[in-house]
């Protein structure tokens, strides 16, 4: 069975871009007084924005995504999270 969230993806994709910018694990802005989790619940609402921009950006399927959809059969939760899963394979390398 696929998992299903209890929250937005707004706010999941927004939480994510504001821990990203303050977690030392993820190179952010290293010591900060107090767990990068309270902030992040104090200023995910501030990247909403940009959270909307990459779920726009999820509008459109590729080829990959779609025969991934197709393959997961009638369930919608199941169809989503196969065709996600799908765009995140068809990352590009990464660049150092």
């Amino acid at each position: 069975m696929t998992s299903i969230a209890s929250t937005t993806p707004i706010e999941r994709i927004a939480r994510v871009i504001a821990a990203e910018m303050l977690s030392p694990n993820a190179e952010g802005a290293g010591d900060l007084g107090r767990p990068v989790s309270e902030i992040v619940d104090t200023i995910w609402p501030r990247e909403t924005e940009r959270a909307l921009a990459v779920l726009r950006t999820l509008r459109e399927a590729t080829p990959a995504m779609i025969r991934a959809g197709e393959a997961a059969g009638g369930d919608p939760a199941g169809i989503w999270s196969a065709m996600v899963n799908a765009a995140i394979a068809e990352r590009p390398p990464s660049i150092d």
